[in-house]
């Protein structure tokens, strides 16, 4: 067992099998010999009842003594109970992003996530995830790596931190699932874009054209009496977009609108003398099973934006989204002096802090408030004045 040089090296001929030539100096450490020609490095040792090898790169590519250094070492890791060759093997056959995406995907979104959020998920994994990171591996992904995806999607902020939510939520299961240590999300303490949130309400006026439009597509047929019927409940109810498409008759009861799975799980929606005067005038298909009534027997609506943005533009408010109905509802509620609780009951918020958005609107009945109350002391501060000048005149 010769010395390895670089001249035993190149004196190595091909035979017609492969054959190696191992090291004197580092014992487990050779050259591999192919029937081609090709010679390349290799560490060799035992652990347990296995022999265990592994390639260090071909000879020309890599110098002698670094792959002698380099085989040195993994002898070391050895010697101190490690298995790199095994360690090697199972990062090639590490599940990368894209696998932990179709697990977590199969496994958690498809059982416990709800049908919308789970294709909003969906959408979000294949467009802006799967592209940028799916060939990492899990192990491997580092905070810079998420901060720098994040980073890229900045010119639309609630995007990003939406995917950046999912990243998260990822790469907790990852640790579950034992793909990761424990307390190494990498997407810790990468910040939130601030959001701006849109916020549109309607006024009392434009409430008014709004009723009026409704009703003229209701007399003139320009849009059915369910999507009309659709519509006035939202403002009715504060209700969100689903809840309303998805009701069923059988939801209606004198509690109110008892949906058994929304947005935040089973909720009962008050139903105001209004919203069940709406509710008797729909016309009803025998057996059918949802109020707003869809083109397809047995079917609920599917669409309501179209119908909307035809509505919308007859009434002259074209910068107004089906949503911003559910804002309005809020507005007035809070407007009209209701308690922020309450108005998040009402809606159906699982946090106060969801509510807290339409705080600032309780601002005007507290300043109408206190502008009564200091016209009521300016006039009894008139009212002594002026008695105190009529006091003096008649001294005079």
């Amino acid at each position: 067992m010769p010395k390895l040089t670089k001249r035993t090296i190149d004196a190595l001929k091909p035979d017609a099998s492969s054959y190696f030539v191992w090291d004197s100096v580092v014992v487990g450490f050779g050259v591999r010999v192919m029937p081609s020609g090709t010679k390349t490095f290799q560490v060799q040792y035992r652990k347990g009842r296995r022999t265990r090898r592994s390639s260090l790169g071909r000879v020309g590519v890599v110098a002698l003594d670094q792959a002698r250094d380099h085989a040195r070492e993994m002898l070391g890791q050895v010697a101190g109970g490690y298995d790199p060759v095994e360690e090697i093997a199972l990062a090639r056959i590490a599940p990368t992003v894209a696998d932990l995406c179709d697990r977590f995907l199969q496994v958690h979104v498809a059982v416990h996530v709800k049908s919308s959020t789970a294709r909003d998920y969906r959408s979000t994994i294949r467009r802006m995830i799967r592209p940028a990171i799916g060939t990492f591996k899990v192990s491997e992904v580092m905070r810079k790596d998420i901060a720098d995806l994040h980073y890229r999607h900045r010119a639309t902020p609630i995007q990003a931190n939406r995917m950046l939510s999912v990243l998260s939520k990822m790469f907790n299961m990852a640790e579950m699932w034992g793909l990761r240590p424990d307390g190494t999300n990498p997407c810790r303490h990468v910040p939130k874009y601030k959001e701006n949130r849109r916020e549109r309400f309607l006024t009392q006026q434009e409430l008014r054209t709004l009723g009026d439009v409704l009703t003229t597509c209701e007399e003139e047929r320009i849009e059915t009496p369910h999507v009309v019927a659709a519509f006035r409940l939202l403002l009715l109810t504060g209700c969100r977009l689903s809840e309303i498409q998805t009701a069923r008759w059988e939801h209606v009861t004198d509690r109110g609108l008892e949906l058994p799975d929304s947005k935040v799980g089973k909720r009962c929606v008050p139903l105001p003398h209004a919203a069940r005067e709406v509710l008797a005038s729909l016309p009803r298909t025998s057996g059918h099973p949802f109020i707003i009534e869809g083109k397809f027997a047995n079917a609920h609506i599917t669409d309501l934006q179209h119908p909307w943005r035809r509505i919308r533009n007859l009434a002259g408010l074209h910068d107004v989204r089906i949503h911003d109905l559910r804002h309005t509802y809020a507005s007035v509620a809070v407007s009209g002096g209701m308690p922020i609780q309450m108005v998040g009951q009402l809606l159906g918020h699982t946090q106060l802090q969801t509510t807290l958005r339409y705080a600032h609107l309780a601002d005007d009945p507290i300043r109408a408030a206190a502008e009564q109350n200091s016209a009521a002391i300016f006039d009894s501060l008139e009212t002594a004045k002026q008695e105190r000048q009529g006091h003096l005149r008649v001294i005079k």
